[in-house]
Formats: C-alpha cells, sequence, structure tokens
C-alpha cells in the first residue's frame, strides 16, 4: 500500500508540475516579464511549498533533525538530482542574470545559513527574520530588474489564454503538488522506517527527495516544453525560498535547534559544495550551458552524498 501511495504521489507531482509550468510562462507573457523571473518566483515558491508544510509540521511536534535536513537535503537534491537529471534529458542555458544576481544571491543565503548554525546550534526567531527579510529583498529585486525583460521564445498560443484559466492551472498544479508530494513522503517515511533508517537519514535523503520531486517535474517539463530558462530559475530560486521561506518563517515561529552535529559537519559542508559548484559547471567546457556531461557529473557527485549519509 505504501509503494502505490508513492506511486500515486509521483504521478500527482509529474502533473502538477506540467500545469505549474504552463501557467507560468502564459503569466510571464501576460505581464511582460521574462521566463527567468517567473521561474524564481511564481514556480519557486509553488513547489517550496511541501518543504515549508514538511519542516513547520516537524518543527511543531518535536522534531527539529527533520525541519532542518529536510531542507538542506532539498537544497543539495535540487542541484545533484534535479538539475543534473534535467541537464542529462536537454541542455540548460545559463543568462548573465545568474552571475550577477541569483548566484551570488545563492551562495550568500547558504553561507548565512550555515553561520547562523554553526555559531550556536541553534536558528533563532531573529535570524529566521533576517533570512525572511533577505528573501523579500531578494524578490524585489528581481521583479523591478524584470521591468524591461521579454520573453525570447514566447508562445503564441499562450498569449491567449484568460486569466481565469492561468488562475485555475495555478490552482490544480498547486494542489497536485501538494497532495502528490504529502503521499509520497509519507508512504517514504513508512517504508524507510520498516528497513530501520534513522530520522536524520530520512529527512536527508528519502524526505528530501520527496520534497524535490515537485522541482524535478516542474524543471523536466519546463525542459520538454523547450523553457529551460524556468527549469533553472526555478531550481536556484527554490533554494533560495527553502532557506529565506520555509526555515526563516519556520524559526520565526518555533526556533529551531540542531540536536545532530551532521548536519552542520556534513550535510550543510555538502550543501554549500553543490551551490558553489554551479559556477565552474556553466563556466567549463562549453561556457553557459549545462550539457549532459556537467548533469552527469552532478548526479555522480549526488550519488556519492547519499552513500555516505547511509554509512552507519
Amino acid at each position: 500500500m505504501d509503494i502505490i501511495l508513492m506511486l500515486l504521489g509521483f504521478a500527482l507531482l509529474v502533473v502538477g508540475g506540467d500545469f505549474l509550468v504552463r501557467a507560468s510562462v502564459a503569466l510571464s507573457l501576460k505581464i511582460n516579464v521574462s521566463k527567468m523571473v517567473i521561474g524564481l518566483t511564481v514556480v519557486s515558491f509553488a513547489t517550496s511549498l511541501p518543504e515549508l508544510l514538511v519542516s513547520l509540521n516537524a518543527a511543531l511536534n518535536g522534531s527539529p533533525s527533520i525541519a532542518i535536513n529536510n531542507v538542506v537535503g532539498s537544497n543539495i537534491a535540487n542541484i545533484g538530482l534535479v538539475l543534473g537529471i534535467t541537464a542529462l534529458i536537454g541542455t540548460i542555458y545559463v543568462d548573465n542574470k545568474f552571475y550577477r544576481l541569483n548566484w551570488p544571491v545563492l551562495m550568500l543565503f547558504s553561507i548565512i545559513f550555515y553561520y547562523f548554525l554553526s555559531n550556536d546550534n541553534k536558528l533563532s526567531a531573529v535570524e529566521g527574520a533576517i533570512l525572511f527579510t533577505g528573501l523579500i529583498i531578494f524578490v524585489i529585486i528581481v521583479l523591478r530588474n524584470s521591468s524591461d525583460a521579454k520573453s525570447d521564445d514566447s508562445i503564441e498560443e499562450l498569449t491567449l489564454i484568460s486569466n481565469f484559466k492561468i488562475g485555475i492551472w495555478l490552482l490544480i498544479g498547486g494542489a497536485a503538488l501538494y497532495f502528490g508530494s504529502d503521499w509520497l513522503v509519507k508512504g517514504a517515511v513508512v517504508i524507510a522506517q520498516e528497513i530501520g533508517v534513522s530520522e536524520a537519514v530520512i529527512s536527508v535523503s528519502i524526505i528530501a527527495v520527496g520534497t524535490s520531486l515537485p522541482e524535478l517535474a516542474a524543471s523536466v517539463m519546463a525542459v520538454v516544453r523547450n523553457e529551460k530558462a524556468i527549469s533553472l530559475g526555478n531550481l536556484i530560486g527554490s533554494n533560495i525560498f527553502n532557506i529565506g521561506s520555509v526555515l526563516g518563517l519556520t524559526a520565526m515561529i518555533k526556533p529551531i535547534v540542531v540536536e545532530d552535529s551532521l548536519i552542520i559537519s556534513r550535510d550543510l559542508i555538502w550543501m554549500l559544495v553543490f551551490a558553489a559548484a554551479l559556477l565552474p559547471l556553466a563556466l567549463i567546457l562549453k561556457r553557459n550551458e549545462l550539457k549532459k556531461t556537467e548533469g552527469f557529473a552532478l548526479v555522480f557527485l549526488y550519488g556519492i552524498f547519499i552513500y555516505i549519509v547511509f554509512i552507519p
């Protein structure tokens, strides 16, 4: 039954990702901003909702390891697994905003998050407020810089979609992502517990991958629909949202205390490594493109991380 629940959850994630990408592209054409901006905002927020709900629920129910490792593991999976698989499927193009704004902000959030936790082994309400405020500033900067950004490869028929239909697509996509992620995580947790895996390992691996499946579904469907700007923007934006919104809001409601030292000494270091790896990968071989070689490297590195996590 748990396996069936997981499969149904995955199916809903794929459907939700498809609706969300279509609605996001249509919305970008309606309000005359770039698809990268929509990926960094609308899609990123929607696909980060599972992480927010899981982390908030975990913190309120006395499981801080899940609250933190869910985000850390999800950020690692977004780059290593999701971006890697997406690059294996199709070429992802990197624009100048990646170097000027998106990647530097991702690194800034990651480093500040690491400092907050390593400083006193907890994420306080004040620190959560700082992260959330930083996220708001980032979104404002993105929106202001997008005022004259046009879609380069707009899909003509999507310009004819009504606002009502776009809203319906967003609702369907968001609901499918929410329930799909919930079902998949529940099934995965039960199976993992039956084979004797610890809470920390479950949260940084199985739960993290489960809550990252919306990003995978949205990114793969974006590449299939030739909307590669959204797939990269979605992943970078989702990682920023995970730190600023998911952990920021959770800590503001209930401070998060680190109970497992491996979160700081191992998992957070890996999160920083994956975030930092994006820059050289975008520059080596064929500049400004992530292709199959880079995708394989990311997936291979993610496999090493999972292997280390499961070592007794």
